[in-house]
């Protein structure tokens, strides 16, 4: 029988925490081909102001990309796993919630 994967529900890594409104943006990056996994990284608690919560590409990285997910109390690093760097970032920046 196959490893386990208690702790990934489609491409999305949950292991840890994944701060509030963000798990369904995570989803929608998820659905793309070219994204082979999605791995939510350590939280930061930062002042709000009620903003929506959204995703901001930020650099590649050696596996892929990597994301900040903000939403109006917090920050979290997100790590996306891709073959294709610049394909996944123009894909991505497609997205209506990602800046």
């Amino acid at each position: 029988m196959g490893k386990d994967n208690k702790y990934r529900a489609n491409k999305i890594k949950q292991e840890h925490t994944i701060i509030e409104d963000i798990l369904p943006l995570l989803e929608k990056v998820a659905e793309l081909n070219i994204i082979k996994s999605i791995i939510p990284g350590r939280i930061n608690r930062r002042g709000g102001s009620g903003i929506p919560p959204h995703l901001k590409l930020k650099y590649p990285t050696p596996s892929g990309i990597k994301i900040l997910a903000k939403n109006s109390s917090s920050i979290q690093e997100v790590f996306v796993v891709t073959d294709d760097v610049d394909q996944a970032m123009e894909l991505i920046k497609e997205i209506e919630f990602v800046k």
